[in-house]
């Protein structure tokens, strides 16, 4: 069964705590577990229904588009959106694809993550009468980011400092109306921060805590360790 949502994978960061294993290759295509992370993704979006991806890029950008090509081979149709040297941060980034991914919900997926959070649940979240604006996944506080940044009150979306519960950290997941970026004009530099900022402080965002398992491969030896995990399993 396929879906008219689409997924946007990000997939444009430096990646400098990789170094030096991202000076040739970007980020999303090193590999764990015998597939490059982005591959994960992609295979996951297709089992659950998804059919049209659109992914970001710039540094090594050419190497992501000749990895994955069309999407043909995952079952997939894939489009890019290219950005210039530096990339344009999370939010100048979506609001640089907007054109691509239209004028309905859609998946916002960090390229970089390996996370077994259930896609289908972007799928419901979409098809509610009233889709949120934003939703963001939550994951437990990692050893790296051990204070976290968010708590839920309830399904909604407050900062550590309000006290509301437990903290946690955002996983790099969430489903996003196009009205949310509506502000951001296309090409500029933009971090998601001052959006989230706006929009929590007016309680209209929205998350969940998801309790699966969630890796940020942000160094080589995380991304090591990884490796050795998934092909202990396989």
């Amino acid at each position: 069964m396929t879906c008219g949502m689409k997924a946007f994978i990000l997939a444009a960061g430096r990646g400098e705590r990789m170094r030096p294993l991202t000076d040739h290759t970007p980020k999303p295509l090193l590999c764990a577990g015998g597939k490059p992370l982005i591959v994960w993704h992609l295979e996951r979006l297709q089992a659950c229904g998804f059919r049209e991806v659109v992914i970001n890029h710039a540094h090594l950008g050419e190497q992501i588009e000749a990895a994955l090509g069309d999407g043909s081979r995952f079952g997939l149709s894939i489009r890019y959106s290219p950005e210039p040297p530096g990339a344009l941060e999370t939010a100048g980034g979506i609001a640089n694809a907007q054109g691509l991914l239209g004028d309905q919900p859609f998946l916002v997926v960090n390229g970089d993550v390996w996370c077994d959070w259930d896609f289908k649940r972007a799928l419901a979240l979409a098809g509610r009468a009233q889709t949120p604006l934003a939703h963001l996944v939550f994951v437990d506080n990692p050893p790296q980011h051990a204070t976290g940044d968010f708590c839920l009150d309830g399904q909604t979306v407050r900062y550590a400092s309000s006290g509301s519960g437990p903290t946690l950290t955002y996983a790099g997941t969430g489903v996003f109306s196009p009205s949310f970026f509506a502000d951001v004009p296309v090409g500029a530099v933009m971090k998601m921060r001052p959006l989230l900022d706006a929009a929590i402080a007016r309680g209209i965002v929205t998350g969940e805590h998801h309790a699966g398992r969630w890796v940020d491969v942000g160094t080589p030896e995380r991304l090591a360790e990884l490796d050795a995990q998934l092909k202990a399993q396989q």
